[in-house]
Order: C-alpha cells, then structure tokens, then sequence
C-alpha cells in the first residue's frame, strides 16, 4: 500500500483535515489585442497547498509550525497532476492558529482550525 502522508521539511506531520491542490500559470505577462484574444507569456506552472488540521495538541501544533520555519523547505505530498507522491520545494504563507480551547472529552488545550499556505518557490 502506498504512503500518502504529508512530509514537511523531512517530517511526517498530522494528517491534515483539509487538503486542497492549487495548481497555477504564472505568467510574465498578459495582454489583450484590439480583438479581445488574450496573449500571455506563461513562465511557469507551480502548485499552492492550502491545508488545515482538526485540534491538534500543543506538541503537534509546535512540531507542524516547526516544519514550516525556514524561508525555504521540502514537501512531499500527493499531486494530483502528476498521480503519485512528488517532493517541491515551498515557502509558507501565514500562519493561523485561531483558537486555544480546553476539550475536556480529549483531555486537555487545543489548537482549533491551525491552516496555511504552502507554496511553491
């Protein structure tokens, strides 16, 4: 059976609750002729990776915050263009952490809705 976790910066983080695939043209330039017909200068395919987790306890949310630390770092994940596990590297866009909550039926504080970014340098 293949392994599809999630793998930031060498680490196989929480599954994520949400996990969603962006993938986007970037272009040097558009431009519209008298026509209306669009000419554009596609440079570039790149992926963007918006993810969020169920509560995490406070070491799963610091070891996920952690992985994603540095200006630049490796992800690997399942793309959904190439059909297997594929390692980019991405930066990270902000971080958000909205809601510490005591969950008594789990037994103690947690991190509610922690989501962000993940994009490809």
């Amino acid at each position: 059976m293949a392994d599809y976790n999630l793998t930031i910066s060498g680490t196989a983080v929480k599954p994520p609750q949400s996990f969603q695939v962006v993938i986007q043209d970037i272009d040097a330039k558009a431009t519209r002729d008298a026509h209306g017909n669009l000419h554009r200068d596609r440079i570039a395919t790149k992926r963007k990776i918006s993810v969020s987790w169920a509560p995490l306890t406070l070491s799963e949310c610091k070891v996920l915050l952690d992985s994603v630390k540095d200006e630049f770092f490796s992800v690997k994940y399942l793309d959904p263009w190439d059909g297997g596990m594929v390692t980019r590297t991405f930066y990270v866009g902000d971080r958000t952490a909205p809601a510490l909550t005591f969950i008594d039926n789990m037994g103690g504080y947690y991190w509610k809705n922690v989501s962000f970014d993940l994009v490809e340098q």
